[in-house]
């Protein structure tokens, strides 16, 4: 029988080891956000850390609340009609690792459970640490 990953969620699977954004870059960070007629966006949703090696590293929850980390290319915004919309663009400040833009990431470090997989993933650069964290199913970044 073959043994399960700590960080492999039951539904989502292990995604990527996030230890190879170690010595990258980070370049660019899109990520998307619901929209609901004119009140202010909630989110984000999903982000993506474009390094320097041109990778897209998705970043989101899961359905079953565990944190989801793998390569993939931003998808495109779309409308949900009387549900609103969910836009993707790059991000100007709405999340903390607008701050690190240009640094090197230095560490990465993942919090798991064994029944349900990844739950945090922390990424730390020379001027400090960026949390993302699945909470009650949504996505929280913050920064240390």
């Amino acid at each position: 029988m073959e043994s399960k990953r700590l960080n492999e969620c039951p539904l989502h699977g292990a995604g990527v080891r996030p230890d190879y954004l170690v010595g990258r870059r980070l370049e660019r960070v899109l990520a998307s956000w619901h929209r609901y007629g004119a009140e202010p966006r909630s989110g984000p949703l999903d982000v993506w850390l474009i390094d320097s090696e041109e990778a897209a590293t998705h970043v989101t929850t899961g359905s079953d609340w565990c944190l989801i980390v793998e390569t993939s290319v931003p998808f495109q915004g779309y409308e949900m009609a009387e549900s609103g919309r969910v836009e993707v663009a790059p991000v100007h400040g709405e999340t903390p690792f607008v701050d690190h833009l240009g640094e090197t990431v230095r560490a990465v470090r993942e919090e798991t459970a064994p029944d349900t997989g990844r739950l945090a993933l922390e990424i730390t650069f020379d001027s400090g640490r960026v949390r993302c964290e699945t909470w009650s199913g949504d996505l929280r970044l913050s920064s240390k």
